[in-house]
């Protein structure tokens, strides 16, 4: 088939988008990607087999989006290049991710009889209550999430069919939406079992941390991930394990709080604000680690996602320790990689990071456990096969 994969931002970086589409290319289809641009970048270009095919866009354009489901100006401008690119490219079959953009490319395919895929990345109507601009003038008052919601659910139904992360994330649409169990594809975001094999490391990182018992936290920092619990958690536990560090690879807007929380508790020296670094640099901090944390807070978004860190962490044989946000929870109790603490609660978590100093058996088995589990069952040429029969068993 020739599939029209529809992206509502740049390309490349999309981990999800290039895993999938390399995939079905492999499986003998065609991939044609729409996207945007900003800036000089090339209008085509082919990346890894993808057939990338950049629309001109603006600061005008890119704010709009915000408003795709309060006023029409985004989905009309989209739904254009959109068909534009349908029928340049002669698609056959249309693969939305996200519904940022999903108004617009049903609004360009109406009346051709294409059939669609909807890729869930998150559940996005659940995701922007947390968005700091939502909640005050006057984005709260221009953004109404339940509109989102209400859209959401409308283009599940009229999709031919629904791609999501998680075992959570389909149960919870099938109990709000009401659509049939076999109509949504689950396709986890995991690692390619080349992921360990192909890693580079920086030695300057390993030996920097070679002597601390080391908690790592990779990703996004905003205050939902919960890493305000790790940190306050930092000030007893200091006391009880000389050489512990919290290194945080990653940022947000918020780290301005994080970092004052820090200061309050005078644990300068036992936390490390790495900032955002290259994905290359992932693995040198995860070898260098003794334990790998998710200490994300509990809402429906969290309950029903989890981060592609988790196999990241497990891959190089790390224990974990999560909240028990229940994806997050089931995955790393499935594969008995590691310890599930109360979200928000820095006693449990304290308790459970002792724990783990303590008995270093623990830690090594929990540790082989998550590596095994990575190589033998949730590595992404394996679990990537569903969404290759899906294709498969689409009739157009």
């Amino acid at each position: 088939m020739r599939i029209g994969m529809i992206l509502d931002k740049t390309y490349p970086p999309d981990p999800r988008v290039e895993n999938e589409a390399v995939s079905l290319i492999e499986s003998g289809h065609e991939v044609f990607l729409f996207c945007l641009k900003y800036a000089n970048e090339k209008g085509e270009e082919l990346i890894k087999g993808i057939q990338v095919k950049r629309y001109i866009s603006n600061k005008f354009i890119y704010k709009s989006s915000a408003l795709a489901y309060t006023i029409p100006v985004y989905s009309k401008l989209m739904s254009n290049k959109i068909r534009h690119f349908l029928i340049s490219n002669k698609i056959d079959i249309v693969h939305i991710h996200d519904i940022q953009i999903a108004k617009a490319a049903f609004k360009a395919i109406k009346k051709t009889g294409l059939k669609t895929i909807l890729d869930l990345h998150e559940n996005r109507p659940e995701i922007m209550k947390f968005y700091p601009h939502l909640q005050k003038f006057p984005g709260r008052y221009l953004i109404a999430i339940k509109k989102w919601k209400q859209k959401e659910e409308e283009f599940i139904k009229k999709a031919t069919k629904v791609v999501v992360i998680t075992e959570e994330s389909k149960q919870e649409i099938i109990n709000r939406v009401g659509v049939h169990s076999n109509k949504i594809v689950v396709v986890p975001n995991t690692v390619h079992q080349s992921y360990v094999n192909n890693a580079t490391f920086n030695q300057e990182i390993i030996e920097k941390y070679s002597t601390q018992f080391t908690l790592l936290y990779i990703g996004d920092t905003g205050l939902r991930r919960g890493l305000s619990t790790a940190i306050e958690s930092m000030d007893v536990l200091k006391e009880k394990i000389p050489n512990i560090k919290l290194v945080i690879v990653g940022s947000n807007s918020s780290d301005v709080f994080l970092k004052q929380q820090v200061a309050d508790l005078e644990i300068q020296d036992y936390v490390d604000f790495e900032g955002w670094k290259n994905e290359n640099l992932f693995p040198s901090y995860i070898k260098a680690s003794s334990i790998c944390i998710s200490p994300l807070h509990r809402n429906l978004h969290h309950d029903t996602t989890y981060a592609n860190k988790l196999f990241q962490y497990m891959s190089f044989g790390k224990p974990l320790l999560v909240s028990d946000a229940t994806a997050q929870k089931n995955i790393v109790e499935k594969a008995a990689s590691g310890l599930v603490h109360k979200a928000e609660d820095i006693v449990d978590f304290t308790e459970k990071v002792l724990e783990l100093y303590h008995v270093k058996v623990l830690q090594s088995k929990l540790g082989e456990n998550g590596k095994s589990f990575i190589e033998n069952e949730f590595y992404w040429e394996k679990t990537s096969k569903d969404l290759i029969e899906l294709y498969a068993n689409l009739n157009l």
